[in-house]
């Protein structure tokens, strides 16, 4: 075995130990949130004309961490790696999920093979929808080749193929709104704060995102492969400005979990316009609308499809047509409203409330 993977094996190990030692203080604070450091070790990520992402990164990261640890203190911060070493992609989520973040949050800089693409994105997990975004991920998820026994670790994952991202249509995060909203105010914050040119918010299979059990983001801080972009991320200078407008968009985000986490659930029944508990079992539904305000004839609104199921999730009404026991069930279901709502996805349900797609095959095996 490879002596700086054991070496990396090893202080990975000890990391993950103060992580679950944090995690019996929890109670101490009120949120959590992980802030991801890209590539690491033999890794070196993007290398640009004078720098390496790795480096950068983690610079940007660390000061993030510094701007909550002194303008949150009732906010934990907790790094996947604080200095230069290798983390696999699975253990960054498993971190995560671990000490029952609120937000998981991975920072990266972007390369081209042509030095004049500039600007920041930010990721939230999905499936591509161009071929930059899966170039991006593509990129980003080839670091995997470098873990022992990959193919079995990532159930056969293969980053290259883009026949491999197929997989990702059935496995889209149910915190999908949440990171999607806290991508925007990212963006808002480098665009309007930091100045920096706005690439905008996408969605793309990003590994290290796909068994995060919380809001999710990959963040690409910059193009390290421009000369005049490189220059900026590697700066001190730079790296604040980056860094702050990250803390800001994390900051405004959890000052808003609270009215989000007053979640009331219903189920309406469109022809006595009652509401009645959700029932107690597992179930796949698809999820077909997002409203500022609710719809007031939902039958008519979604042509009469069974099962029309509406919750409120902040200030946002989220309706679900369908109800089945099995993923499968389901999978087939939206194949057959594809025409009608061709961006409904599933969603899991146990108890009423929304679970992981991981948590929900683990319960549907029993």
């Amino acid at each position: 075995m490879n002596q700086k993977f054991v070496i990396a094996t090893i202080v990975l190990t000890l990391c993950m130990g103060v992580n679950e030692a944090d995690a019996q203080k929890k109670d101490a604070y009120k949120h959590t949130v992980v802030l991801d450091a890209g590539h690491g070790g033999h890794d070196t990520g993007a290398i640009g004309k004078n720098g390496k992402e790795k480096d950068v990164v983690l610079s940007i990261a660390l000061k993030v961490g510094d701007y909550i640890k002194k303008n949150m203190p009732d906010t934990r911060v907790i790094y996947t790696r604080d200095d230069d070493f290798f983390v696999p992609l699975d253990q960054r989520a498993a971190i995560a999920n671990k000490n029952n973040a609120d937000l998981f949050v991975s920072i990266h800089a972007n390369s081209n093979k042509s030095s004049k693409p500039f600007g920041t994105e930010t990721f939230a997990m999905g499936l591509h929808k161009s071929q930059g975004n899966l170039e991006v991920a593509q990129k980003e998820n080839s670091v995997i080749v470098m873990e022992q026994d990959y193919n079995t670790k990532y159930e056969g994952f293969d980053p290259s193929s883009a026949e491999s991202y197929i997989i990702f249509s059935l496995m889209q995060n149910v915190y999908l709104d949440k990171s999607l909203k806290l991508a925007s105010m990212v963006q808002d914050e480098f665009r309007e704060k930091a100045k920096r040119a706005d690439r905008g918010v996408k969605q793309a299979g990003f590994l290290v995102l796909w068994h995060t059990k919380m809001p999710s983001i990959l963040i690409e801080t910059g193009f390290i492969s421009n000369e005049e972009e490189e220059k900026f991320l590697m700066s001190n200078t730079g790296q604040d400005y980056l860094a702050s407008a990250i803390y800001r968009a994390i900051r405004d985000y959890l000052s808003s979990l609270v009215a989000e986490e007053m979640e009331v659930q219903k189920v309406t029944d469109p022809t006595t316009d009652k509401s009645v508990q959700s029932t107690n079992s597992l179930c796949y539904r698809l999820q077909v609308a997002t409203t500022s305000a609710p719809v007031a004839d939902p039958n008519e609104k979604f042509k009469g499809k069974p099962d029309i199921f509406e919750y409120k999730d902040g200030n946002k009404y989220k309706y679900m047509v369908g109800r089945f026991e099995t993923l499968d069930e389901a999978t087939n279901y939206k194949k057959t409203i594809n025409t009608e709502f061709p961006d409904a996805f599933i969603v899991p349900f146990n108890n009423g409330k929304k679970i992981s797609m991981s948590e929900a095959k683990k319960l549907e095996k029993k």
